[in-house]
């Protein structure tokens, strides 16, 4: 991705942190998932009382993204105004990236539009994936 395209990922990532439902945390984060067509998927984080039924913008965005019928993304922008300090998807997060966009790029950035691009497996470099439900054969 170009510069430009990296930028309008990110502004769309701000955009979708203004939606965040986050009265515990006050911690608004915002995610813009892109698929190789072109479209683009926002999501924000959504806490909830009992706080393990939380759910992460990024996750938010690819979980919208799949039940639209997407499956192949380019990139992944994580936003979230922490100051100079960039953001970085949390682990559950990690997995699901590594899962359902192994060959995205993941732009972490953060209020002041610094960012950083890695891949899935710099992320996450020993991910469980389907090869790991696999019986191994004996013979």
């Amino acid at each position: 991705m170009d510069k430009k395209d990296i930028l309008l990922l990110i502004d769309k990532a701000i955009d979708a942190s203004k939606f965040s439902h986050s009265p515990y945390s006050n911690f608004k984060v915002g995610a813009a998932l892109k698929t190789k067509e072109g479209r683009i998927y926002t999501g924000c984080n959504i806490e909830n009382a009992s706080f393990g039924l939380t759910i992460c913008a990024e996750r938010t965005a690819i979980f919208k993204a799949i039940s639209e019928g997407e499956h192949d993304f380019a990139a992944i922008a994580v936003y979230a105004d922490t100051g100079a300090n960039l953001i970085s998807p949390c682990g559950a997060c990690r997995q699901i990236i590594s899962e359902f966009c192994p060959n995205a790029e993941v732009i972490m950035c953060n209020g002041e539009k610094n960012y950083r691009i890695m891949t899935p497996g710099q992320l996450l470099p020993f991910s469980f994936g389907d090869k790991d439900l696999k019986k191994p054969t004996i013979g």
